[in-house]
C-alpha cells in the first residue's frame, strides 16, 4: 500500500489520508474487501500518530468507504449508497464550479477537466 503525505501541506494528515484511499479505490488499486492495515502497522509505516489514522479510518466508514470488521479491521465496502454520493457530489461541486466561473473557466473548460479526470480512473461512466 503506497500513501503519499505531504507534511508541509495545509491539508490536515487524516484528510490527505483518506484522500489517497479513496484515490486508491476509485484507480482500482484497492478493491471491495481488501484489508487495510492496522492502524498502528500504517501509523508506523508513514510516520504518523496512530489518532490520525484512526480518524482517517472513521471518516472513510462514515462515508461508506470501509466496514470495520473485528478479526479483519478496516475493510474496502464500497457504499451502496449511490443516492447520497449523488447528494454530496452535488455540494460539492457547487462550490468547485463557483470558484470555476469566478475565474472565467468555462463550461466547455470544466467538460474538460471532467472528462481527462474520468479517463485516469478507467472511464467510468
Amino acid at each position: 500500500m503506497i500513501i503519499e503525505i505531504d507534511f508541509n501541506s495545509d491539508e490536515a494528515l487524516y484528510m490527505q489520508l483518506r484522500n489517497q484511499i479513496i484515490l486508491g479505490i476509485a484507480t482500482n488499486r484497492f478493491h471491495e474487501g481488501d484489508v487495510l492495515p492496522s492502524v498502528r502497522q500504517l501509523a508506523d509505516t508513514i510516520g504518523i500518530n496512530m489518532h490520525t489514522v484512526n480518524k482517517a479510518y472513521t471518516v472513510l466508514k462514515q462515508e461508506g468507504f470501509v466496514k470495520v470488521d473485528r478479526r479483519k479491521g478496516a475493510v474496502i465496502a464500497v457504499d451502496e449508497g449511490k443516492k447520497q454520493a449523488m447528494l454530496e457530489t452535488r455540494e460539492d461541486m457547487r462550490v468547485l464550479l463557483a470558484k470555476a466561473s469566478c475565474k472565467n473557466i468555462s463550461r466547455e473548460e470544466v467538460h474538460a477537466l471532467i472528462d481527462e479526470i474520468y479517463e485516469e480512473y478507467g472511464g467510468l461512466e
